[in-house]
């Protein structure tokens, strides 16, 4: 069954930090409204985007310092001077960031902290001023932290942290969290200690609430501008919560720790096919039986924080609600967990009536888009399906030789396997781009995605040529979008089979040609929304790549280069959407 709620659509994944800014990193700044102006035009009614909370260890989204906050990193500095809360000398770029290029986290907060902290003690000084204007101000921020019920343990946390952070810094250790390092009163959360440390620190609390109140209206008002241009957001929760967070650190009874903070036992997957070790991500893991008892409030606050920003929910590691894999506390690896019982289809009918009662609309289904990727079991399945939740297929993941062999092509992520009650990508966050992991395949793989496309063999000389030695070096020195990808998008004549008539191929434009057709594969399918990563519209190299877990360096990084905006990609695309049905135009 589909979901009532879901209408056939196309969308984009760009993570808000990934758009070309003055301030070395992507903001929500008036290149984020001329991208939903592309979008527009291209009739995208869908935007993805990461996780919006603030990045601590190693820049990822998905271990935010709280699940409640938004990332100031994405504050836009331009808007906040027009406001006259900074200058334009503060917001002059220093010569140690860049316009262009990868984003560089550590010069980006060593520069942007101070002037957000600036920023906000400029707000709470004209706050302090009797004018109407700011007397209307100054309600908006009490009605913001009203509404905003976990925004005074995010900001009373970030104030410790940033004493305690830089006492350990001072000292020269780290690893230091709020569980290893604080004092016990502190960490525990002695109610009179707290008390004192808020008196003593209200300036510096303060102002963690007002920039949390920057993020919040410039993303209110972006939000606003892309849904009245017909675009829908989707957004995602990480299962899990990072460690080092006011989640775990207010909320201590609804984790797995022990009577300090500790974790008892820790998230992770079981050893498989690509890791004999297994997996171990470190996440603190739920006291599903403290959460059931308090009615699953913390979660459906979560998740409500959350559709107030978003219209959808991408909830990441699905399976995580149906089982989960403990390993205990200190272990080198994931090997010696077992598997847990989740909450299931209890927790999934508490979300469902608690937001039936904010909004009616959700009688036509949950706004929830299952990540339901691994290895899933029946019962997994079954909890998606219960729910009417779309799961996700991922094209990069349909094609193998070895499979084919064996059982044809049966594989659930062919898009002749789908159902409409799905949401198909080229690739993910996690996935390299399109393009990369075309260079990846073996040519027996690749053999078997020609032959998906185009219904034959391809010749032998074709493979020779797409496989030379010489070709894959050339492809693997280019790091810009070429000439043909900016502008052709990729056409038949040059991504068929065919086409080889003992004439020359280019092998790489011979490639980045079929992401375009990949694309095509998705958008045609019948499942109901079909998300491309920006990267695959250019036919972007691993250079692109947002993400490679298990790894740490050039993670999170990726910014687009400038002017890839283009109408040509525009017209396009939007040929293509309203061609496969995805926009309600008719095509002619």
């Amino acid at each position: 069954m589909l979901s009532k709620l879901l209408n056939r659509s196309a969308g984009i994944l760009l993570h808000p930090t990934s758009l070309p800014s003055n301030e070395g990193i992507g903001t929500l700044g008036k290149t984020a409204y001329n991208f939903i102006d592309w979008l527009h035009s291209a009739h995208i009614r869908l935007w993805q985007v990461l996780p919006l909370g603030p990045t601590g260890y190693g820049d990822s989204p998905y271990a935010a310092f709280s699940s409640f906050a938004g990332n100031p990193l994405l504050i836009d500095l331009e808007t906040l001077s027009e406001q006259g809360y900074l200058t334009a000398d503060d917001i002059k770029l220093p010569e140690y960031l860049s316009t262009d290029g990868n984003i560089d986290f550590g010069s980006v907060v060593y520069w942007k902290i101070p002037l957000l902290k600036k920023a906000a003690s400029a707000f709470l000084n004209r706050i302090k001023d009797g004018s109407t204007a700011d007397t209307e101000l100054k309600d908006a921020f009490r009605r913001f932290q009203k509404a905003n019920k976990h925004l005074d343990d995010y900001a009373l946390f970030m104030s410790i942290k940033e004493v305690y952070d830089a006492q350990a810094a001072q000292e020269g250790v780290s690893g230091k969290l709020w569980n290893n390092y604080w004092p016990k009163a502190l960490a525990c959360r002695d109610m009179e200690t707290l008390k004192r440390w808020a008196q003593e620190h209200r300036h510096e609390i303060d102002r963690y609430k007002v920039i949390q109140f920057f993020f919040f209206e410039q993303w209110t008002r972006l939000r606003q501008y892309a849904n009245e241009k017909g675009i829908s957001i989707i957004g995602d929760i990480p299962i899990f919560v990072a460690p080092d967070s006011s989640d775990v650190w207010a909320n201590q009874k609804l984790f797995q720790l022990d009577e300090n903070g500790v974790p008892t036992a820790v998230a992770g997957v079981p050893p498989d096919y690509f890791s004999a070790t297994g997996q171990l991500w470190g996440n603190p893991l739920y006291n599903w039986e403290a959460m059931k008892a308090d009615k699953y409030r913390w979660w459906i606050d979560r998740i409500d924080a959350c559709l107030e920003l978003v219209d959808y929910i991408r909830i990441d590691h699905f399976r995580g609600f149906e089982a989960y894999w403990a390993v205990p506390f200190g272990a080198p690896t994931a090997e010696k967990g077992e598997w847990l019982p989740g909450p299931d289809h209890h927790f999934f009918e508490a979300v469902q009536r608690a937001l039936l009662k904010k909004n009616s609309e959700y009688a036509k289904g949950l706004p929830i888009i299952a990540e339901d990727l691994g290895v899933i079991t029946p019962q997994v399945e079954r909890l998606r399906d219960d729910f009417h939740l779309p799961g996700m297929k991922i094209l990069q993941f349909a094609f193998s030789a070895a499979e084919v062999r064996e059982v044809g092509f049966t594989d659930a992520f062919l898009p002749h396997r789908y159902t409409q009650n799905a949401v198909v990508y080229t690739g993910t966050h996690d996935n390299t781009t399109l393009r990369a992991w075309l260079d990846t395949l073996s040519r027996d793989d690749f053999e078997v995605l020609l032959f998906y496309l185009y219904g034959e063999r391809p010749a032998v000389e074709l493979l020779d040529e797409l496989f030379s030695a010489e070709h894959t070096e050339a492809r693997n020195s280019t790091s810009e979008p070429t000439e043909h990808t900016a502008v052709r998008h990729g056409t038949a004549d040059a991504a068929s089979p065919a086409a080889d008539d003992g004439t020359a191929l280019q092998a790489a434009a011979f490639k980045d040609d079929l992401c375009a057709e990949l694309i095509k594969q998705a958008l045609f399918s019948v499942a109901v929304f079909a998300v491309i990563p920006f990267q695959d519209l250019y036919a972007l190299g691993a250079e692109a790549r947002m993400n490679e877990p298990s790894t740490l360096g050039k993670n999170w990084t990726w910014r687009m280069p400038r002017g890839l905006l283009t109408p040509e990609c525009a017209e396009w695309l939007s040929d293509l959407v309203i061609a496969s049905g995805r926009c309600g135009i008719k095509w002619i």
